[in-house]
């Protein structure tokens, strides 16, 4: 599709970790192209190139390379924003774009828990999109994409909720230093090391399940009865989470049983055929030392999530390992995901229709 036939969006806070990722997966998609950045005040009037401390393996982009960085909060011509901003500052400055008729597709924290803003998984919960319709935003619109190891958490639950119903869960997660930004943690903290502590991460873990599984009924959604316990530990690994989740289920199941609700899991972004939508979100692994950070992150292009050592649990009935993407995933690639669903489901009003063939895995 010619470039000038896609969707112009802009990134809130492009020269960040996430941003970054956010501009490398534009480059080429289909539906969206590249129009804005913007980023804090130092970087303003800058080339893209300048400003940002390059962090990720692949070179900069050549279309976003020579771009102009924008101070975040004037006027931006695009009406699709995808935001890469500090939770310092995105509450308000998402809000104001939202009442200018803006659609913010958000990765920070502060919007996820309103009533009426969707956290969106799209593989668990499309239906959620309809909380756009009771936003007071005068034609725009805030979507929350959840924090990065609830995504991976999440898409392993929902199969499980659905089919046998979920009650407990306990889970120790190993987050990549990614996840800390830029500049991050310190390498004298990091190498050698496990920082046990990840400042609000226990609590968006056991919150934001909840939402992302509850039942939307009459504009609101009645959060899901979980009850989910979380240790957060920071690990030297680059990119990828692993979760250690042990789950209590509604009944008595086989584990054959629990792996063939994982291997047949689709949803409405595989039926519509969304470009950011792997074949498979979720990706059974039988070796016993499986998932791994360094093997599986990219799986399903870094969208899906891998999950392995499926055994009995002594405490809750049932234990596994999951790895994701915390940057592709867990950030910018769930963010695209939200709002290609968002487009293809016209729950804002606007954006052109497409049509795309389903993602490989």
């Amino acid at each position: 599709m010619p470039l000038k036939d896609r969707i112009p969006v802009a990134v809130l806070g492009a020269t960040g970790s996430v941003g970054q990722r956010m501009v490398t997966l534009l480059e080429r998609h289909p539906w969206f192209r590249l129009g804005s950045v913007t980023a804090s005040e130092r970087s303003v009037g800058r080339l893209f190139q300048e400003a940002a401390n390059w962090v990720l393996p692949t070179p900069i982009p050549e279309e976003v390379a020579g771009m102009q960085v924008y101070s975040t909060g004037p006027e931006l011509e695009e009406r699709l924003l995808f935001s890469a901003l500090d939770a310092s500052v995105a509450g308000s400055v998402e809000t104001e774009y939202a009442e200018r008729g803006h659609v913010v597709v958000s990765n920070a924290r502060n919007h996820r828990m309103d009533p009426d803003v969707p956290l969106l998984v799209p593989e668990v919960n499309p239906d959620h999109l309809d909380l756009v319709a009771r936003q007071s935003f005068g034609g725009g619109a805030i979507i929350a994409n959840p924090n990065c190891s609830t995504i991976g958490m999440a898409l392993a639950l929902a199969p499980l909720h659905r089919a046998f119903g979920v009650e407990r869960v306990n889970v120790v997660t190993l987050q990549a230093i990614s996840g800390a930004g830029i500049p991050g943690v310190s390498s004298l903290q990091i190498i050698d090391n496990i920082i046990p502590y990840i400042s609000g991460e226990e609590e968006k873990l056991e919150t934001e399940p909840l939402k992302i599984l509850g039942e939307l009924a009459d504009g609101v959604v009645a959060p899901a009865p979980v009850t989910v316990s979380a240790q957060c530990n920071r690990v030297p690994v680059v990119d990828g989470h692993t979760l250690c989740i042990s789950v209590e289920l509604g009944r008595t199941v086989s584990a054959e049983a629990i792996i063939d609700v994982w291997d047949s899991f689709r949803s409405e972004p595989h039926a519509l055929g969304l470009p950011s939508a792997p074949s498979r979100p979720v990706v059974y692994l039988d070796e016993p030392d499986q998932p791994q950070p360094r093997m599986h992150r990219d799986l399903g292009n870094g969208m899906a999530v891998a999950v392995g050592r499926l055994r009995p649990c002594p405490l809750l009935g049932w234990k596994f390992v999951t790895t994701s993407h915390n940057t592709v995933r867990g950030a910018a690639g769930g963010a695209l995901l939200c709002a290609e669903l968002a487009v293809a489901r016209r729950a804002v009003e606007g954006f052109r229709d497409f049509e795309s063939g389903v993602s490989d895995s």
